[in-house]
């Protein structure tokens, strides 16, 4: 087995140093030209061929593999304003958010309420909520994808109602 290999090895080596012939010669205008076609009066060169490859741009440092291109999104609230005091004796309080890079198609936002989920998800990032009682209470929008899986959220910003009593 080894003197095999010791052998393939000796042959492709062999073929690697071969010996290729060139033949050069004067034009009209005394250039010397080099060819591998013979031409009568041309002088035959004979040149060791080594197969010698050298690149020069360092490929080491490059990561061709295809990656798919992932959106970083993100969502915000951008009213009302983060401890913001609403003052509504109906008890209405309007949300509207903001969602970058672009709102895609397939991407719904949820309002979190209150530590929990208020309504569908919608494909709104507009939210009106309706007699509220009065006091404080926290809001955080989150986008989530087709698949109901969340791909952002918003910082809970915590916002304050007042509403008039009658006793």
């Amino acid at each position: 087995m080894t003197l095999a290999l010791t052998v393939l090895l000796l042959l492709a080596s062999a073929s690697l140093m071969a010996k290729s012939k060139v033949y050069a010669w004067k034009d009209e205008n005394g250039n010397v030209v080099f060819s591998d076609t013979p031409k009568p009066g041309a002088e035959m060169i004979e040149v060791e061929e080594q197969q010698t490859i050298i690149s020069s741009v360092d490929t080491s440092i490059l990561d061709i593999t295809p990656r798919a291109k992932v959106e970083e999104f993100k969502v915000s609230i951008s009213q009302p304003e983060d401890h913001a005091t609403i003052r509504d004796n109906s008890g209405s309080i309007y949300i509207s958010g903001q969602v970058s890079p672009v709102f895609k198609r397939g991407l719904s936002v949820q309002l979190i309420f209150n530590g929990e989920k208020h309504g569908e998800p919608q494909t709104r990032s507009v939210f009106i909520l309706r007699n509220v009682d009065r006091g404080e209470h926290k809001i955080k929008l989150e986008l989530l994808d087709n698949q109901g899986k969340i791909i952002a959220s918003s910082k809970e910003r915590t916002i304050y109602l007042h509403r008039a009593r009658v006793n």
